[in-house]
């Protein structure tokens, strides 16, 4: 088979010969290795952690949440709208709002006090939305003084299923205050007591919910929606009705769907709304990140251009011969412009090829690493995740390869071009 002149040149002119040209164009291709093995790692994860937190949210959260500004007093003629809405699947009112949680430890009389977020559902309907079996160990049956835990904050209270603790809200202490206005507008009258507060009862932990994410493993208390009523004061209002859509990526038809059905009387909150800080947040650095860490590669271009201009330098006198034997200026660019374009491809290759090897092993690694350290790296309770998220886009790694393979192209064509344009008889003479 017959290789073209231009092609067979720039191979010959790549076989290592133990020089310093050789050794450089080793360099140039480990820069090439290490500028797409970062963009692919780090794009890589960036997009893992935007995508693992949207399944997150749309596992466990609603896709929806109607409201009207207010305590939702209608909600019993609302719901049933609700369901007849198109791309509607299921419906369900809840109660939410912060708490203060208690854990008692009778063994070393001491006490743990957090700050949780209480959920009052319906787990009947509830379940039309969320898979309540699918994250929670023990039982989603809960009675009237039963409660659900996220797991990391049952590990911070110290508490295991069948374990007790105290939910104190804003409605034990409207109580108290109730009795303090009364004394001060009637000084004569008995100043209250701790037998005019409503004590709460005690509540049994029944089941253990592991959401995937952290910000609601360590928050979240799931409740009987009547006890979260109880517990914030309500009677029969609640705080707006949970949705759960056909397509959540699509959430926008289904809102204008309801807004439009209810004449303007309830708003709407999809699940993009509620976290578009975080999302806006994580694509903004993922852009931000890729332009940043694209000049890795540049350097490595320069590299190359390098490595092509001593390459022409050392040269000059074969260009000269070459063109006088008739060779054209394109088939001169195409010998060093080859060269350029091998360390490019051979440096996408072994890139792409490590990058996918750590993508593959970066979670035993990070154990591996925190072992030998002695440090949490990467701790769930700022990152979110129990491990570090990666998802390999092929439209992603097709840009960085195609990115820093026309990089070095181009690095490669201004010597190859200048090299093209040299007089015969001047780089003879110059010899």
């Amino acid at each position: 088979m017959k290789v073209p002149f231009s092609l067979f040149l720039a191979l010959r002119y790549l076989q290592p010969k133990r020089t310093f040209v050789s050794v450089i164009t080793v360099v140039s291709v480990l820069g090439v290795t290490l500028g797409i093995t970062v963009l692919i790692v780090v794009m890589s994860v960036m997009t893992g952690f935007s995508q693992t937190l949207q399944r997150a949210i749309l596992g466990f959260e609603p896709h929806l949440r109607v409201v009207n500004g207010d305590l939702m007093q209608n909600w019993r003629e609302v719901l049933p709208g609700l369901e007849k809405v198109p791309g509607v699947i299921g419906a369900a009112p809840y109660v939410t709002g912060a708490v203060l949680v208690e854990r008692a430890d009778d063994a070393k009389e001491t006490t743990r006090t957090v700050q949780a977020i209480i959920r009052g559902i319906n787990v009947a309907q509830e379940e039309q939305l969320v898979d309540l079996k699918k994250f929670v160990t023990g039982t989603t049956e809960m009675g009237s003084d039963e409660v659900i835990l996220g797991r990391t904050l049952a590990r911070d209270l110290g508490v295991e299923i069948g374990d007790e603790i105290t939910i104190y809200a804003p409605g034990n202490i409207s109580g108290l205050m109730a009795s303090v206005k009364k004394h001060q507008a009637n000084p004569g009258a008995k100043a209250p007591t701790l037998e005019d507060i409503v004590i709460p009862a005690p509540m049994k932990i029944v089941g253990v919910f592991s959401s995937g994410t952290n910000s609601f493993d360590s928050t979240f208390i799931l409740m009987p929606l009547h006890m979260a009523q109880e517990l914030y004061g309500l009677k029969d209002t609640v705080h707006g009705i949970a949705v759960k859509t056909r397509d959540p990526y699509q959430v926008e038809r289904t809102q204008e769907a309801i807004e439009t059905q209810f004449g303007g009387r309830v708003n709407t909150v999809s699940w993009y709304d509620e976290n578009r800080a975080r999302f806006d947040a994580i694509k903004m650095e993922k852009h931000v990140m890729f332009f940043i860490l694209m000049f890795i590669v540049v350097v490595a271009a320069f590299s190359v251009m390098n490595t092509q201009i001593t390459v022409t330098v050392q040269k000059t006198r074969e260009i000269g011969i070459m063109k006088a034997l008739g060779a054209t200026p394109g088939q001169i660019v195409w010998v060093f412009l080859a060269q350029g374009m091998f360390v490019g491809a051979l440096g996408n290759i072994t890139g792409l090829g490590l990058g996918l090897g750590i993508l593959h092993y970066r979670n035993p690694f990070r154990d591996w690493l925190s072992e030998r350290l002695g440090i949490v790296i990467f701790p769930p309770s700022i990152y979110e995740f129990d491990g570090i998220p990666a998802e390999v886009v092929p439209a992603d790694v097709a840009a960085i390869c195609i990115s820093a393979f026309v990089i070095c192209a181009l690095a490669a064509y201004i010597p190859a071009r200048i090299a093209s344009r040299l007089d015969p008889v001047k780089a003879l003479r110059y010899e």
